[in-house]
């Protein structure tokens, strides 16, 4: 199954550097989420961002897309879309790093809502370890078969309203301990007031977070890598 949606190439006018691909929540689509990449492009000046559309329509909004089935709730359900969505996701990430000659330490993930859930998921349960991972407003229900299925260890940003109506806040502590757990090294930002949404000093963290796991250089920042 193949993946399409827009993208932003890099803003230097140069080769990819660094990949960044961004992961929208259900029942939206991949041009949702391109405000990150406009605002962290001065931050990453050699980086492609690329933001795909969900593989399925969504089961309750038919314009909108899903990376899983959120009909049946039970764990097991919710696993076995994870895999398939993480299934699609890595033979997607394979034909992009192999397309611009990157390997996965230049490769890194942003997730919002569902969208952070299936970033989660597959970035934890690829083979290779790529750069990192922010997980916007997201969550991790699956208990032990993340430990046992774990495949390797990127850092993670975790960044979650405490107002969210949507996937409760509290989503994101059992997150943090359940990552810390199996040895992943993350760091959890609480938002004081922010519903289920992204604000502007959560983009700038995870701006900041990506440069550093990405190994950008110092010439967008005057600091180093």
């Amino acid at each position: 199954m193949q993946l399409d949606g827009r993208g932003l190439a890099p803003l230097s006018g140069g080769k990819t550097a660094q990949l960044v691909i961004l992961l929208h929540g259900v029942a939206a689509n991949g041009n949702d989420l391109l405000y990150l990449a406009r605002a962290w492009q001065k931050l990453l000046p050699e980086a492609e961002f690329i933001a795909p559309h969900a593989p399925f329509p969504c089961d309750y909004a038919p314009d909108g897309w899903q990376w899983f089935s959120l009909q049946d709730r039970a764990p097991e359900k919710l696993l076995a879309g994870l895999r398939d969505a993480a299934a699609i996701l890595d033979r997607f990430f394979d034909e992009l790093l192999a397309s611009r000659g990157l390997d996965e330490s230049q490769l890194a993930l942003a997730g919002f809502s569902q969208g952070a859930a299936t970033a989660l998921y597959a970035g934890l349960h690829r083979q290779k370890q790529i750069a990192g991972i922010v997980a916007f407003s997201g969550a991790l229900p699956w208990g032990m078969a993340l430990q046992s299925e774990i495949a390797s260890k990127p850092p993670v940003l975790l960044v979650h309203g405490e107002a969210d109506n949507v996937v409760p806040f509290q989503s994101m502590a059992a997150a943090k301990a359940m990552l810390e757990a199996v040895g992943v090294p993350v760091k959890a930002v609480a938002r004081p007031g922010l519903g289920h949404a992204i604000d502007d000093t959560g983009i700038t963290l995870a701006g900041e977070f990506l440069h550093d796991v990405l190994g950008a250089g110092a010439a967008a920042t005057g600091r180093p890598a």
